[in-house]
């Protein structure tokens, strides 16, 4: 926050900031489940580090020519927006893993996921989930449906450029994408009407591959996958 507030500062303007914090237990189990889907599948089994991911990403980044670093879990971005700026160099990389280290073996993943809901940006000071979901959809977070936070996950890439509420084709694409994961995983219904209360406590199960438990082979999404269907989409 600092960092945007510096960038604003250097820009000439005066932007408000909205942010409210809200625990866990009153998000939508939907937003998280969402933006596990659309920025690091593998969350809830990876000790903050995926490598096939990062793997992706720098093979991504060599055939463009480009140095881009990608593949961040979500740990690494809460890292990155708790402590670090934006920059894209090796002694921020190397700053960074070791932050997302201390983080992983500190705190629980639910405690990872709580502070990153409330901490990412999602449209010019708009801080946090609540702040978020009451500025697009007029409601508190808890009340959050599946297809409104594959729609906020949606823009989590780049939440300044890209509105969730857009009518923008690679936002609409994105969302739409992420929310079929969701159901083809079992985490959303087909309609994605239910209302985030009566949602189930807790995900299914979920194997190394991605998938619910007892799903077919065919139904298999690895996070290497998830992120080239995903990078698709900005082509």
């Amino acid at each position: 926050m600092k960092y945007r507030e510096r960038q604003w500062h250097e820009e000439g303007r005066r932007v408000t900031i909205r942010r409210q914090w809200v625990s866990y237990g009153r998000i939508s189990p939907f937003i998280a489940r969402a933006v596990v889907v659309g920025e690091d599948a593998k969350f809830w089994r990876h000790d903050g580090f995926d490598l096939p991911a990062i793997k992706y990403a720098l093979e991504k980044d060599l055939k463009a020519r480009k140095f881009a670093l990608g593949g961040s879990t979500i740990t690494q971005q809460l890292a990155k927006n708790l402590y670090l700026g934006p920059d894209k160099n090796p002694i921020r990389k190397i700053k960074e893993a070791i932050l997302t280290w201390r983080i992983e073996h500190t705190l629980s993943k639910r405690r990872i996921l709580e502070l990153y809901l409330n901490v990412v940006e999602w449209g010019d000071g708009i801080f946090g989930i609540e702040a978020a979901s009451e500025h697009y959809f007029g409601h508190s977070a808890a009340l959050l449906s599946a297809r409104e936070a594959a729609e906020l996950a949606a823009v989590l890439p780049n939440p300044i450029r890209f509105k969730p509420t857009s009518s923008m084709r690679y936002v609409a694409r994105r969302s739409r994408l992420i929310y079929a994961i969701m159901v083809r995983q079992g985490l959303a219904a087909p309609d994605g009407t239910g209302a985030a209360t009566s949602a189930p406590k807790a995900a299914p199960p979920v194997v190394e591959t991605g998938t619910v438990a007892g799903a077919s082979p065919s139904d298999t999404l690895t996070s290497v996958d998830v992120d080239a269907l995903l990078d698709s989409l900005a082509q």
